[in-house]
């Protein structure tokens, strides 16, 4: 058995091969889509998405999932504009006291979902709630408008490229980095894998859960940063049903939702993939119902890969226990 098994998964180019094929086609049905202007555009929309889907990898990876971020990611951008229009903050402290919301929501569903064993599909539905209100509560059900205090995050730095694109990138790196060269990335795919014989082996799967959850909730106030700077201003609305790109996008990347196999690179690729089928489908002239509608077949088409490709890795291993008992 293979003793990395994100670096096994990151040799299968089958999301690459996807993304080239979407810009073949959209190349060949608009004359817009293959330039510069369009491939700058898509870069410099996804640093927000990029970032939490970040967060999202290593969740499905422990085999969890997160329905929050969306919601968490609001608040965390209603807080931060609140403290720096409202209450006159310093911009260090509004940034840090929108971090930390991330954090609080984010290790709150891991000891929840930890302590007492409930599926984290249910505890973050409901923390996807109760941020979601908390986040209207504070704003007033208003947008709170920022202004350019922070919009040099999404300015130009190489070739039309924003800041935001590239901290996004170098976050996608370290990220990488975590999961495949360290103890706590080893940890995090073996609990995955097999938590049982994680725990057998002395490993706290408890802690690994809630620090992968904490991160999700701090990696979604980084988006919300992001956002907020590219927008100028916090929208209690932001993040309705992003949670939902997010898991798509780590999906499509290839991250098992059986948990112990996913890469932070091809999550990356994912979140390209979904970026720009939204634009291609948006330069073609495709109506909104039918963008979702074939966003929604991609994704199945990922899910059903996935199911596939597992039942098929099972066998082979299977096949060589046998071979060599």
């Amino acid at each position: 058995m293979n003793k990395y098994p994100t670096r096994s998964y990151f040799n299968n180019l089958g999301s690459v091969t996807i993304l080239v094929a979407l810009i073949l086609v959209f190349s060949l049905l608009s004359r817009n889509f293959l330039s510069v202007k369009t491939f700058t555009a898509i870069a410099n929309q996804i640093p927000g998405l990029t970032v939490m889907a970040i967060g999202m990898t290593f969740v499905i990876i422990i085999g969890g999932i997160d329905l929050s971020v969306g919601s968490v990611m609001a608040f965390s951008a209603v807080g931060f504009a609140s403290a720096l229009v409202e209450w006159q903050l310093p911009l260090a402290v509004a940034v840090l006291l929108s971090f930390c919301l991330g954090l609080i929501c984010g290790s709150l569903n891991g000891l929840i979902i930890t302590h007492w064993k409930i599926p984290s599909f249910i505890v973050t539905l409901a923390m996807l709630e109760m941020a979601r209100g908390a986040t209207y509560l504070l704003a007033q059900s208003r947008t709170i408008y920022i202004g350019s205090e922070i919009s040099w995050i999404n300015e130009p730095v190489i070739g039309g490229i924003s800041l935001a694109f590239v901290l996004a990138l170098c976050l996608v790196f370290a990220a990488h980095l975590i999961l495949t060269e360290t103890v706590f990335g080893r940890y995090v795919v073996g609990i995955g894998t097999n938590e049982t014989a994680m725990q057998l082996s002395g490993i706290n799967s408890a802690l690994v859960r809630v620090l992968v959850f904490t991160g999700a909730g701090g990696l979604a106030s980084v988006a919300a940063l992001l956002s907020s700077s590219r927008l100028e201003a916090a929208d209690p609305n932001a993040g309705i049903g992003l949670e939902l790109q997010v898991i798509a996008s780590v999906v499509i990347g290839g991250t098992s939702l059986l948990g112990g196999r996913g890469s932070v690179i091809a999550t990356f690729v994912g979140v390209l993939i979904i970026s720009t089928l939204e634009t291609g489908l948006s330069q073609i002239g495709t109506s909104e119902p039918f963008k979702r509608i074939i966003t929604g077949l991609v994704i199945m088409v990922a899910v059903i890969m996935d199911i596939h490709r597992s039942h098929v890795q099972s066998k082979e291993v299977v096949t060589s226990d046998l071979k060599y008992s």
